[in-house]
């Protein structure tokens, strides 16, 4: 019988438990995977911790890939024996689950299970924030905090491909170098240097049009004062904790900011936003542009372990649970 991490209550990582899950067959409309591999995301920290609660029991976990083993009634696009990758999705944390088959996607012969685990939810989270919230073109300057973590190293190649001069905070030298050999045009390590006041120095006071913020209450009122006028605040995490409510006023009083917190699973609830959103993620993957860098391996059952050096900030680019 497969194998699942469970979560009964919320907490350290300890909480997540090792158990034995009986699959079944897919119903009407769904899939049932053999996976291969697991992605490892700051998300399923929350989850874990309750910061985002979800029904308990749960299984954690928001991306991995795969092979089709069954299929439901009225399932057309998908066929047992295909390689399948899939991300927004909870439950991932498991050796075999179900799953509905219009949320899957089905892998290019070049990119290999490992590699769509770990980009599937960072690389599709990228592509929105720099062609949906806010089109990245030639000509731009952004930040992107945490440039030496997963979504920030796809969005540090990405935006710089683009076209745009590309600033992000990291937390050490080495992170630095990491970024920088991956687009970041000037990494910041903001342990030893205040990030708004070398930002300013950067732009020449000019600001910035947009700033990426998955960090939350360490970065997020600096970045206010990092923006120019008009300027919009992308907050899409809060790794240092969440951030503290908002006199909505400060936005006026700071030159009419926009913010705005998104999530993956808007941008790819239908079926087409799902396709058109993973397919240029494969193509830009494929071309060469992203690269994407599984620096951390994991077994699926020791999920903790990879949730404490995930929290401790020891890991670098994504981490994958291989099952």
């Amino acid at each position: 019988m497969p194998h699942a991490i469970r979560i009964k209550q919320t907490g350290g990582p300890d909480v997540m438990q090792w158990e034995e899950t009986d699959v079944g067959e897919p119903g009407p409309g769904q899939v049932r995977l053999r996976q291969t591999a697991v992605g490892l995301n700051f998300i399923d920290v929350y989850h874990r911790t309750g910061l985002y609660p979800l029904p308990m029991p749960f299984v954690p976990g928001m991306e991995a890939a795969g092979i089709v083993d069954l299929v439901g009634i009225g399932v057309t696009n998908i066929q047992p024996g295909d390689r399948v990758a899939y991300a927004s999705v909870i439950g991932a944390y498991a050796e075999a689950r179900l799953i509905a088959a219009d949320r899957v996607v089905k892998l290019p012969d070049t990119i290999d299970d490992r590699t769509a685990a770990a980009m599937m939810l960072q690389g599709m989270t990228a592509r929105y924030l720099i062609r949906d919230i806010y089109k990245v073109g030639p000509g731009d300057t952004i930040l992107i905090h945490a440039a030496a973590g997963g979504v920030g190293l796809i969005v540090c190649q990405w935006a710089a491909a683009l076209g745009a001069t590309v600033i992000g905070t990291v937390s050490s030298e080495e992170k630095a170098a990491l970024a920088k050999a991956n687009g970041c045009h000037y990494p910041i390590v903001y342990t030893r240097e205040d990030f708004q006041e070398r930002l300013i120095e950067i732009t020449r006071g000019e600001k910035l049009p947009v700033i990426y913020d998955s960090v939350g209450k360490d970065t997020f009122m600096k970045s206010l004062d990092c923006l120019r006028p008009r300027g919009l605040m992308v907050l899409f995490g809060a790794s240092s904790g969440p951030v503290a409510p908002l006199d909505l006023s400060l936005l006026a009083q700071k030159g009419s900011l926009l913010v705005t917190r998104p999530t993956l699973a808007t941008f790819v609830a239908t079926r087409g936003l799902l396709e058109e959103n993973s397919a240029d993620l494969f193509d830009v993957v494929g071309s060469g542009k992203v690269k994407i860098y599984v620096n951390q391996t994991y077994p699926l059952k020791e999920a903790s372990q990879a949730h404490r050096d995930l929290e401790a900030r020891k890991t670098t680019g994504s981490t994958v649970l291989m099952v």
